[in-house]
């Protein structure tokens, strides 16, 4: 039986977060590197399928919004393979998928239909190639009605998923009619699709009295749990979910995996046979969610040189057909409007819109991104209307000392390195010298226009929802010296197995390669929380550590009985142990503890401590800590054709204390040509029956190779580490690199303006040729 140690960070002991780490800290290769490039790295759809295994298709009704009159099916069992379908009739227990018990996202949709792709029945066959071609023969009758699409769609008939919700200080009103400068604007964010590499996917096998396996490509595995017993009518203990590996999750598999799971679980119940359902490319982007996207509308008030002294903004945001994770969603892009700037008296009212179209839901950011639209649109737009540099609007407007360090939520910001990270990025990326020259540029340049930006990034770390900040693990010792590594944490390529296991072996003193990673898996950690929210080696590196150091109190324990050697004189490392003037290897003290029955197995847990938020009251510390980076974008424009090209990025950006800084390094270039990519490329249209036109990449335009910048320089900057008690003070780094995108965005403002200057020019997200062109007319510019 293993021991179980809860503890927070304070509990955590004293650690060498500085010289002397041998494994913490280095540039170490993602477990699975060489997997990935050589093909071998087994996803669920590799997983050697048991034999009679069944394959599921889903089936959906050609409308947005309406009601079914009829279900004919019989062409879809005479179908050759099939040999089942499944309805509404099927589920077991409740046909429910939503995240919150919500009761508005039925695995199978009964008699209404409130998005184009919703899925009212599946079939179950011999082939997937058979399943595909038997969904087709389905006859659905239906009643259609005019579905709500859009953002101003859902304003016009007040159609709403959640009340709105507020950030609020201070007396706008009286303060608003004594700044000297108003200025007004209006900016449309474009939603994104995740295009994971590996689509949706989930194998369920069912076992001895109802127990049922499923192998789900997940960010969440107790959520998949959760529902898929709640579709079956079970509970937790009947139910296993294990997930290896994503490729690629994004946030689209943290909610929106359930779903096929759970149909697949449902098959296999109904079969009795193992059931797997694969979503093909078109299929996956018009079921599942995507980021939100918004409307958002601002008026601010400033002073004569732009110092902000009031602001005002609405952030409306399409959220789908139901809740999903709008709430959480939206209130993190209301906790980032602010980015790195002080805003003396503000209101920011939130509006989470109902659509007929698929519930949008988590992407990397989660709100963040789009929140953070509007501050750096407002401090662009001051440098404009007032002729000065943006770069200097940001600067005099970033948070500061005491008095200019409360956030619109009231948290202080008290570990702010912007200033400072700012101005050497200004300096390392010769910004004045190159702003200079762009003028140069496009004074004698009257169609090819460059634009440059410089913008800073601030991303709160944690869960807003705080019962989330929390994390098991689950650590053997073996006789040998070698080490298996369980936690609750999942891997979707950015690294968190590596990290975690790099923190297991410093702590044991050995090789990253006497340490095992392991499955996710229900049965190992329970009651886990979502990869998500950048905390994902925050959280489950802490409770390895946790669990280390349990059975390393034990080994202390029993080298003080049998050796008469205190702690203070015994050193793990090198793969040996040190215990006063002897050695042994680190597995032949194991083999001496097992022989005196001392246990070598411990689960850690670990919680995150300091935070604290009460929605209802707008009041608390809702984030252990916050990541900072800078980017300065430097872009050229065709105003004749729209086409736009970035030719120079220098991102210096804050991970702490790096545990590994190669797979950081790789989430931050990562992480930007996504944000890029959000920014310029990739627009989701729907027509104006609610169906979505761009589900394939014919249509949906995802960044390339060949649109990396060709000139990319990143650096970490030396901040001497996390300033909260983190794991090893490292830093989060998953979600912030994306917003550091927005400097490219800006530069392509820039560059528009330097056909009119004064003027801020209308451009919406993403700033495609299209919508440059469009932004350049309205200016007058062309």
């Amino acid at each position: 039986m293993s021991d179980t140690t809860d503890t927070t960070a304070s509990d955590t002991g004293k650690r060498d977060t500085g010289s002397g780490l041998a494994v913490v800290s280095k540039a170490v290769a993602h477990d699975s590197a060489v997997k990935h490039v050589t093909g071998t790295a087994a996803y669920v759809d590799d997983i050697r399928e048991p034999a009679g295994t069944l394959h599921v298709a889903p089936g959906y009704a050609n409308i947005a919004a309406g009601r079914i009159t009829t279900l004919d099916l019989a062409g879809v069992l005479r179908a050759p393979g099939v040999v089942r379908v499944l309805t509404a009739d099927d589920v077991v227990a409740v046909n429910d998928v939503s995240p919150k018990e919500a009761g508005d996202e039925p695995l199978l949709a009964a008699e209404q239909v409130t998005f184009h792709g919703q899925v009212v029945f599946a079939v179950v066959a011999e082939t997937r190639d058979e399943a595909l071609r038997a969904v087709r023969k389905a006859r659905i009758g239906h009643a259609p009605s005019m579905p709500v699409i859009d953002v101003d769609d859902a304003l016009a008939g007040d159609a709403k998923v959640l009340p709105d919700y507020v950030f609020e200080r201070g007396e706008l009103d009286s303060e608003m009619k004594r700044v000297p400068r108003h200025l007004k604007g209006e900016v449309r964010v474009g939603g994104q699709e995740h295009f994971y590499l590996e689509g949706q996917v989930a194998l369920a096998v069912p076992g001895e009295q109802g127990e049922m396996l499923v192998y789900s490509s997940t960010q969440h595995p107790s959520e998949v749990q959760e529902v898929v017993a709640r579709v079956l009518g079970l509970q937790a203990k009947d139910v296993v979910v294990e997930t290896r590996r994503m490729g690629g999750g994004f946030g689209g598999k943290e909610s929106q995996a359930t779903q096929w799971a759970a149909l697949a679980a449902l098959a296999a119940t109904r079969t009795g046979r193992p059931c797997k359902v694969r979503l093909d490319r078109d299929d996956d982007m018009i079921m599942t969610g995507k980021r939100h996207d918004f409307r958002i509308d601002y008026e601010i008030g400033c002073s004569r040189t732009g110092v902000l002294r009031t602001v005002q903004a609405s952030l409306a945001a399409r959220c789908g057909h139901s809740e999903d994770l709008s709430l959480g969603v939206v209130d993190r892009a209301m906790f980032h409007a602010d980015n790195a700037y002080y805003y003396p008296v503000v209101k920011i009212t939130s509006q989470r819109l109902r659509t007929n179209t698929v519930s949008n839901t988590a992407f990397r950011g989660f709100g963040g991104p789009q929140g953070m639209m509007l501050p750096e649109r407002i401090m662009d737009h001051i440098a404009f209307e007032t002729g000065q540099d943006p770069l200097d609007i940001r600067k005099q407007n970033l948070y500061g000392d005491v008095g200019r360090d409360r956030t619109p939520y009231g948290m202080r910001v008290d570990d702010n390195i912007l200033p400072e990270l700012v101005e050497q990025l200004e300096t390392t990326s010769d910004y004045r010298a190159r702003r200079a020259e762009i003028d140069a540029f496009n004074a004698s340049s009257p169609i090819l226009k460059k634009g440059l930006a410089l913008t800073p990034v601030k991303f709160g770390i944690s869960f807003t929802l705080i019962h989330l900040n929390q994390a098991g693990a689950l650590v053997h010792l073996y006789r040998d010296g070698s080490i298996r590594l369980n936690h609750g944490g999942t891997e979707m390529g950015q690294g968190l197995f590596v990290k975690v296991a790099q923190v297991v072996a410093e702590e044991f003193g050995a090789d990253l390669d006497q340490v095992r990673i392991t499955a996710t898996s229900t049965d190992k950690v329970p009651n886990t929380s979502p990869t998500a929210a950048s905390a994902g080696t925050d959280l489950n590196a802490q409770a390895a550590l946790i669990a280390c150091r349990a059975i390393k109190d034990r080994l202390y324990a029993f080298i003080k009985e049998r050796w008469q050697v205190d702690r203070e004189q015994v050193v793990f490392r090198d793969n040996q142990v040190l215990v006063g003037n002897q050695t042994m290897s680190l597995g032949e003290l194991a083999t001496a503890a097992y022989v005196d029955r001392v246990s070598l197995t411990a689960t850690g847990f670990y919680k995150t401590p300091d935070i604290t938020w009460d929605r209802e009251k707008v009041a608390g510390q809702p984030f252990f800590y916050f990541a900072y980076g800078a980017a300065c974008s430097e872009v050229i424009v065709d105003t004749m054709t729209g086409e736009m090209r970035v030719t120079r990025v220098d991102i210096l950006h804050d991970v702490g204390r790096s545990i590994n800084p190669a797979i950081d390094i790789g989430q931050i270039e990562g992480g930007f040509v996504q944000g890029m990519g959000w920014l310029t490329a990739e627009e989701l249209v729907w027509d104006s029956a609610g169906r979505l036109m761009t589900h394939a990449p014919s249509t949906y335009k995802i960044p390339t190779a060949s649109d990396v910048p060709a000139d990319f320089r990143i650096e970490l900057f030396e901040s001497g580490g996390n300033r909260a008690d983190s794991i090893y003070r490292s830093k989060a780094v998953g979600e912030p690199p994306l917003m550091l995108a927005l400097s490219v965005f800006s530069a392509i403002v820039n560059a528009i303006v330097s056909l009119k200057p004064a003027v801020m020019p209308r451009l919406d997200a993403p700033a495609t040729p299209e919508a440059i062109m469009r932004a350049i007319r309205a200016t007058g510019g062309r």
